[in-house]
C-alpha cells in the first residue's frame, strides 16, 4: 500500500511539475505576442508617420514653390507661337515610297542572325570591309 501511495505522489509531482512547465511556456509565449504586438504598433506609428511626412513633401503648394523658386522657367505666353507659314521645309525623304524600309530590314538582319545563333549554339562574328 506504501508502494502505490509513493507512486500516487511521484505521479502528483510529474504532474504538478509538467502543468508547471506548461504554464511557463504559455506565459512566454503570450510575453512573446505582447512583445510582437508592441513591435507592429511601433512599425504602424512610423508608417504612419512617414506616410504625413511624404503627403507634406508632396503637397502641391511646396512643389509650386519649389519650381518656381529653383527653376529657371516663365509662363508661356500667345505670342510666342508662329504661323504654319513660318515653318522651315520639310527635309528631303531618303527613302522613296516603293523602297522597303532601311531600319525593318536591319531588324530582321539581326533576328534572322540571333535565330541561327540559337540554333548553331555560336555568335556569328561580324565581317569585316576591306
Amino acid at each position: 500500500m506504501r508502494i502505490l501511495h509513493l507512486l500516487v505522489i511521484g505521479f502528483l509531482v510529474f504532474a504538478a511539475a509538467y502543468v508547471y512547465r506548461i504554464k511557463m511556456d504559455s506565459t512566454a509565449r503570450t510575453e512573446r505576442v505582447l512583445k510582437l504586438h508592441a513591435e507592429i504598433r511601433e512599425q504602424r506609428d512610423a508608417i504612419a508617420a512617414l506616410r504625413s511626412e511624404w503627403a507634406k513633401l508632396d503637397a502641391p503648394q511646396r512643389l509650386q514653390g519649389l519650381a518656381e523658386r529653383h527653376l529657371p522657367l516663365k509662363p508661356i505666353n500667345a505670342r510666342q507661337y508662329d504661323d504654319l507659314k513660318n515653318l522651315p521645309e520639310r527635309p528631303p525623304t531618303l527613302v522613296k515610297p516603293g523602297d522597303p524600309d532601311p531600319i525593318g530590314s536591319m531588324i530582321t538582319t539581326i533576328d534572322a542572325a540571333l535565330d541561327a545563333a540559337n540554333v548553331t549554339g555560336s555568335v556569328p562574328q561580324p565581317e569585316k570591309k576591306q
